[in-house]
Formats: C-alpha cells, structure tokens, sequence
C-alpha cells in the first residue's frame, strides 16, 4: 500500500518526473484492455453460492480494488475465520494477455497522487473487486483460530458472495463488525508473543501545509481497526503456509533478520531519536514496546522497515524451510491477488490441497519462476517509494537553507558518513572525516533540490 500521501499536492510536479523517470503506465495496451472487458463479462460457474453468509470488507476508504471480505462465528472454544479473497484466477485465463501483462508488471505500484494497477480497473475495481451488494466470485478459506492463536487451515472453495457492507478504517464502529472480530486479533497477538514474532508497521507518513509555501512530514496516527484487520490476513497467510508446507509445495515470503551491521545502525538511529533502548535487550524484544502514533517511535519503525535486506519470495525446496523472521514462521502471501502477481498462484496451489487434488503444474512451474519476478516488482516499487519520499524531503527542507541541524552518526562506509537527523525523519550523507557511529553532530543544510530530489548538508562547527 502507499507508504506516503500527499493531499495538499504539494508533490504533484516531482511526482510527473516520477512517472516519467521509471515508465510507470497510466494505463494498459488495447489487448489488455480487450481481454479485460471479456473476462469482467465471465459469470460464475464453478461456484458454491455463500451469499447467506454475512461478508463484510474493511479497507481504506478510498479503496475500491477490495482483495478481501471475512465472516466469522464460534466453534466451540475456537474462532472460525471464513476468509474470502477476490478470485482473480477466474477473470486471468493462463497466457492470455492479462496474464502476460501481469507478469510484466508484478504488482500494483504505489505513489502519493494514485497508484499504477496490476490489472485493469474493469476487474481491479471492478468485476473481481469484493465491492458491496453484488455478487462476486471468491475463494474462501475457512481458517481455525485456537484460543492460544495457533491457526490451521479447515477448507477452501470456489464460491459466490455477497459482501454487506465496505467499511472504512476510520469510521468503522464496533457493532459493524462481526462478533469475535477483536478476540480474533488478541489471539494473533498472543501467538505472536509465544513465537517471539516482532512485525513493524509503520504508520503512513504524509505531507502537511503549513502555509506559505512552507510544508512538513508527519505521521499519520495508526488505527487499531487497521492492526485487528491486519490480524485476519496473517490468520490466513500463516494457514495457507502451514497447508502448503505440508504437502511440499507452495511459494513462501521470506525474510532475514537484520544483519549485525543493521541493529548497530538501529541502535544509533534510536540514539537519535532519544529512544532508549537497552543494550542487553534484543531488538525482536524491542520493537513491540513501540507506539506508532509517537512520531519519533514511527520514525524508528520506518528505520527498521528499511534495515531488512534480503526479503523475497521461494519455492518449496526440501533442503530449505522458508522462514519469515518478523513473523518467526513460515509464511506465505495468498490474501492480495489483486495487487499481487504472486498470490493468484498461491491461491490455486492452496485451494487444490484443501480439497485433495494435486496442484496444477503450471502453477509449480510459476513458482519456481516467480521468485526473481516478485524481486524484480518490488526493487522498482521501493525505488519508486524511495523517490517519492526524498521528494517530500526536499520540498519540506527548501525553505530552511543553512539552518543547523542536529544529528547521530549511523554508519560510516566509503561514501562518508551516514546520519539521522534528530528532529526529523530524514536520513541523510554528509563529508565528516574522523567521525564513528555514534557520534552527535551538528549539520547545515546546504540545499533542498525538489527538482534532483537531494538534499546536501556540511558539517557545523
């Protein structure tokens, strides 16, 4: 999803360059589109109609490309979960050219003024979209949740539903949701302190008008509707990962925990912050005291977001157990095929083991090449996200050319000196010889170039 939003358009001139700069379509060739227009006409015939049961979404407010609808209800002492997610395999015929036009693209890329779609919003937005009051096509997956947040997977199913209401994060109420929806999310919790899990997700950061030509960065405030929603989608990637492991198969989102040279960083950056962070405690023990509404807690969260490196995707292989480390399991993405080449084949590979049947072999022959496609999506997207955000960097500092800034020295390499500011989310170069990681200096901002994206600063006496 969009890591930045910018509602005052203060970006909108940088973000052309933007578009321009990386090709990002605004659009889809003529076939695409034909083959869309086509595939949105397709009506539902290999579907169990489930429209008694009581969907509802819950997303941005905005949103309309709606990957996911959930219902749950009691089984004895667990919940059960019924998970539907857009069925996007029945729109995106094998080699047709949405499929071929989604392999190009990878994912839905992101920016502050709109988003670049991985399907044509005939079916992002529409035919395949779990929009209100309509009948669509889903895969529902029945996921078991135990009172100690232990999750398994009991079924899954082509089916036609008819979601009830779209909810927005911001002003969904209670009694909207179904009963359980909290407990839900509290279980997940639970599991993840006995796993030792430690997921970051920091807040959206947007830029703010100040008047007069003058803007800033802040964060937006996280909502607790956003992390119990987010606890369904975990629910679900964690059963799916456990159903495919077990038959030996699937694709897993993996991920590394930083590496020593990164939490010697991290523990710099929250220096900066003035976040105290004890040396005896571990930086998976550390980041669930965090507060994302505390900017400077958000900013540290961000900081660690960008201090993973080696995140990806991997086919099953029987000599390696694929391991995510923020969420200390296995883990696989199935819930976003919308905006996900990958979990459309995620998807079809769980749904044949639920039910018996062995995976089809194009979809084991896709993961096995799935892997460099989804690296290759997302180093343009965080490119891209990475442009965006020094933009914002630069349009908030080009008013405070030689202001004095105080800051922590991060990490020092062959390209100088890597720094925090203090007061500010923005990490940043600049020439200090003599200096270590660790080191207080000061800092005088020397230009903020919207048009290049760079900011540039020297060392203050």
């Amino acid at each position: 999803m969009r890591t930045l939003c910018d509602p005052c358009h203060a970006l909108d001139r940088g973000l052309a360059a933007i578009r321009e700069q990386f090709q990002i379509p605004n659009s889809f060739p003529e076939p695409v589109l034909a083959a869309a227009d086509l595939a949105a006409a397709r009506k539902p015939s290999d579907h169990v109609d489930r429209t008694d049961l009581p969907f509802v979404t819950l997303d941005p407010a905005s949103s309309t490309d709606l990957d996911q609808a959930f219902a749950i209800e009691r089984c004895g002492n667990d919940l059960l979960l019924r998970y539907a997610i857009a069925d996007v395999a029945w729109f995106v015929e094998d080699g047709d050219p949405l499929d071929v036009e989604a392999w190009v693209r990878g994912q839905t890329l992101y920016l502050p003024d709109g988003k670049s779609s991985l399907y044509p919003p005939v079916i992002s937005e529409g035919a395949a979209s779990l929009l209100p009051d309509v009948d669509r096509p889903a895969v529902i997956f029945t996921v078991r949740v135990a009172t100690d947040g232990e999750t398994s997977l009991d079924g899954a199913e082509r089916a036609v539903i008819r979601s009830r209401a779209k909810l927005a994060y911001d002003s969904v109420r209670e009694q909207d949701l179904p009963e359980g929806f909290a407990e839900l999310s509290s279980r997940m919790e639970q599991a993840d302190r006995l796993r030792g899990a430690a997921r970051v997700d920091p807040p959206e950061q947007e830029v703010v008008d100040l008047g007069h030509g003058r803007y800033q960065l802040s964060f937006r405030p996280r909502l607790v509707s956003e992390d119990r929603n987010a606890a369904l989608s975990l629910a679900s990637n964690l059963a799916i990962a456990k159903a495919l492991l077990a038959h030996r198969t699937g694709l897993f989102r993996v991920m590394p925990e930083p590496n020593k040279r990164a939490v010697k960083r991290l523990r710099h950056t929250a220096k900066a912050f003035g976040i105290p962070w004890p040396a005896d405690i571990k930086l998976t023990e550390f980041e669930p005291i965090l507060d994302p509404n505390d900017a400077k807690h958000a900013a540290f969260m961000l900081a660690i977001r960008r201090a993973t490196l080696g995140a990806g995707f991997e086919p099953f292989r029987d000599e390696v157990a694929p391991w995510h480390s923020a969420v200390a399991a296995p883990y696989a993405q199935a819930t976003a095929p919308l905006r996900r080449l990958a979990d459309r084949y995620v998807i079809r590979a769980a749904l044949a083991v639920a039910n018996g049947e062995p995976v089809p072999e194009i979809v084991t022959d896709a993961f096995q090449k799935l892997s460099k496609v989804m690296a290759r999506a997302e180093a343009r997207a965080n490119q891209i996200t990475r442009a965006a955000i020094d933009l914002a960097e630069a349009v908030m500092l080009h008013d405070r050319i030689e202001e004095i800034f105080p800051a922590v020295v991060t990490d020092v390499d062959e390209r100088g000196s890597r720094m925090q500011l203090k007061d500010l989310p923005v990490v940043a170069r600049v020439d200090a010889d003599g200096t270590v990681p660790g080191d207080d200096l000061n800092v005088r901002l020397l230009s903020a170039d919207p048009v290049r994206r760079e900011v540039r600063f020297e060392r203050s006496a």
